[in-house]
């Protein structure tokens, strides 16, 4: 198990990660990235890759996060064709993973949202199977402040076991990410335990519980006033070590189920680093992407929390 973080790849992001000890990155293939498969050309692939195999850096997955079931017809057709071509990106470069979401039409059930997950997903993974690719899907329900309407249908286990009925396919897996788990009330280790075989990606993140905010305004969240960051106002992401995460548990059933993929840390910390995003805006799904290019400060924390904890890993 290598140890990297999830971002838009740079010359600069990867000769930090291959200064601290890092040797895996999760690369983001987001439109406004490096990794556009519309418009990246072979020559600058090339130019990538060999910069990572010359600081052994692994990439572990490609991350693509849309909504494919949008109530919009033409944002779905748009998710779903730039994904087929994002496919071929990670059967070119040799990536194993592309990470996703399912994604939710916020107007509907969970049920009422299945068939059309069904149907779309069935194509995916057919498409990812002749690529010899498997997909990814992050748990995170993508909760949006004040409304409360949920944009990611994969987030709990109660849903994973219908998902992996319905799209039978071994293509079709998780991209386990457990400090989504912690503010949902999901026991995350036996969430590991119970679909370890169906685990093909790992992030790492945390998540700080504020339970006097959560006694003031309840799960939903904050009715009034500005909330900063990742969260509902009595929950936030933290750098790992800096919250609720159990992470020599949560390491150690990853080993456990026989997990073979890489650890790579989600930052998005509301603290460590918040201040240099004064650019970022979080509610246009594009504006994630410049946040993977930072918060160097919160990344150094989450290495020396969990560097020690991966065997083998420490090279110095």
């Amino acid at each position: 198990m290598r140890l990297g973080f999830y971002t838009d790849y740079s010359e600069e992001t990867a000769a930090f990660a291959e200064e601290t000890g890092f040797t895996s990155l999760q690369l983001s293939a987001w439109p406004d990235s490096a990794l556009n498969p519309d418009s990246v050309n072979e020559e600058r692939l090339d130019e990538i890759l060999a910069d990572l195999q010359r600081r052994d850096l692994e990439i572990s997955a490609l991350g693509y996060y849309p909504n494919y079931l949008a109530p919009d017809a033409g944002e779905r057709a748009e998710c779903r064709r730039y994904f087929l071509a994002l496919l071929d990106l990670a059967q070119r470069m040799g990536v194993p993973v592309v990470s996703t979401f399912v994604g939710r039409d916020p107007y509907r059930s969970v049920e009422e949202n299945l068939g059309d997950f069904q149907r779309l997903f069935t194509e995916f993974c057919a498409e990812a199977e002749g690529r010899g690719l498997r997909i990814a899907i992050e748990n995170c329900p993508m909760i949006e402040p004040k409304t409360n309407h949920c944009t990611n249908l994969a987030f709990s286990p109660e849903i994973w076991e219908r998902m992996f009925e319905l799209v039978p396919s071994p293509a079709l897996g998780l991209e386990m990410d457990p400090s989504h788990l912690v503010w949902l009330g999901i026991d995350y280790l036996q969430a590991v335990r119970d679909f370890g075989d169906r685990i093909y990606h790992a992030h790492a993140k945390d998540t700080e519980i504020r339970r006097d905010v959560l006694a003031r305004v309840g799960i939903y969240g904050q009715s009034f006033g500005e909330i900063t960051g990742f969260g509902l106002g009595w929950w936030r992401g933290r750098a790992p070590g800096w919250g609720e995460v159990d992470w020599p548990a949560y390491i150690s059933a990853l080993i456990e189920v026989g997990y073979e993929g890489n650890l790579d840390i989600e930052h998005e910390e509301d603290l460590f680093d918040y201040s240099e995003l004064v650019d970022f805006t979080a509610d246009e799904t594009s504006g994630f992407v410049p946040a993977y290019r930072r918060g160097h400060k919160g990344l150094l924390l989450g290495y020396q929390t969990l560097a020690p904890l991966i065997p083998g890993h420490l090279r110095k």
